[in-house]
């Protein structure tokens, strides 16, 4: 892992003004539209053939006085391939431009984590050593520090002998390595039927089987929580909630939307959906829950801060299913940005417009901190 010491010494280096940067996927336009908003100028981190989103359709217009007219995206570097952006000319261009990284899902997965933590030398705007809890087949991971934390987690089941119920069984899908190829079982038998079907239909392979994890399935709808931790402030102060999302998954919400004899009448690969995240939607919760939500919160922080110091900073989502007396289970994390914020660019959320009294999205939540940080001199304390 880079010292920290190594990364707040480049910014000594970096311009009054420094430029926010992002990997083009995930959460990008969420990232570039909250960074104009709060005045700094954009980059994105793009693949070759993937740009034309940031390049042409919200490349940013700018008046003779450099006031944003249209558009988030200031500038975007274009690469054949993602991981190409860790190459050392790309990451002294990076530091020469002052650019402040903002970690998404796309960086961690495009750009080897081996690399991220030992290589990559530019700032990062959050938690460059708790990108690698969300991969499960890691020994330390969320579920590790979800238990430090005292947060319920679903029971998990050791083989798939011992499937007794209705569970999940979690690992990546076979060629999309961002998107999982989840499925659901209730016996050993079904476990073994699925699995088949699902290597011959080339959604999963069976190295990732061997390692995957068995969950017992939680009934209940799934809210994720996007939090915002900051050190600038008291510490009473520093955890904010500003958003829930849901996903909306492909081919599962399709299948869901049919009546039950359409279903019946599918073909037997029809009755296998993909899990594959292609949109999210906007949720609140019951006040009465928000109780609870916000001690999930606060476990997370401080469980975070004494097992990976400085432990979470600025954006994380806890991914959560609630049961029929509302009670929280939290089934994935996201020790970043979440994947899902993009539904409330420009317009903020309910809560964190409540708190902020004016449109708080996650993407300008962040440019805020870094903005509250460079005017107290304060940089250093937000990077990794």
């Amino acid at each position: 892992m880079l010292d920290r010491s190594e990364i707040q010494g480049l910014l000594s280096e970096y311009p009054p003004q420094p430029v926010i940067a992002a990997v083009g996927s995930h959460s990008a336009l969420d990232i570039a539209d909250g960074a104009v908003t709060e005045g700094f100028r954009t980059l994105v981190l793009a693949q070759s053939g993937r740009d034309a989103t940031y390049a042409r359709y919200y490349r940013t217009h700018r008046d003779a006085t450099g006031r944003v007219t249209r558009g988030c995206v200031d500038e975007v570097w274009p690469f054949p391939k993602f991981a190409d952006l860790a190459q050392p000319a790309v990451q002294e261009r990076l530091r020469t431009t002052g650019a402040l990284l903002i970690p998404n899902r796309a960086l961690s997965s495009y750009v080897p984590l081996d690399t991220i933590e030992s290589d990559l030398q530019v700032p990062l705007v959050g938690s460059r050593s708790m990108l690698r809890l969300e991969e499960r087949t890691e020994r330390e991971n969320y579920y590790t520090l979800l238990e430090a934390a005292r947060i319920p987690t679903p029971e998990r089941i050791a083989e798939p002998s011992q499937i007794d119920g209705l569970a999940i069984v979690k690992l990546p899908h076979a060629t999309k390595r961002l998107e999982r190829g989840f499925f659901t079982v209730a016996s050993p038998g079904e476990y073994e039927r699925k699995s088949r079907a699902l290597i011959d239909r080339g959604s999963i392979l069976p190295d990732d089987l061997a390692a995957a994890r068995i969950e017992r399935y939680v009934i209940g709808p799934v809210f994720n929580f996007n939090f915002f931790f900051s050190p600038l402030v008291p510490r009473a102060d520093g955890l904010e909630l500003l958003g829930v999302d849901e996903r909306r998954e492909s081919s599962l919400d399709g299948l869901v939307r049919l009546p039950a004899a359409q279903q019946l009448e599918m073909s037997q690969a029809g009755h296998l959906p993909d899990y594959t995240v292609v949109g999210h939607g906007t949720l609140t919760v019951r006040e009465s829950i928000l109780e609870e939500v916000f001690r999930l919160g606060e476990r997370f922080v401080d469980a975070a801060r004494g097992r990976y110091p400085p432990g979470i900073l600025g954006p994380f989502c806890l991914q959560t299913c609630l049961d029929k007396d509302g009670r929280p289970t939290v089934f994935d994390v996201a020790a970043r940005i979440g994947g899902g914020t993009n539904i409330h660019l420009g317009l903020g959320h309910p809560y964190g417009n409540a708190l902020w009294r004016e449109p708080m999205s996650s993407g300008r939540r962040l440019a805020r901190e870094v903005r509250l940080a460079l005017d107290d001199h304060r940089l250093s304390e937000i990077v990794t």
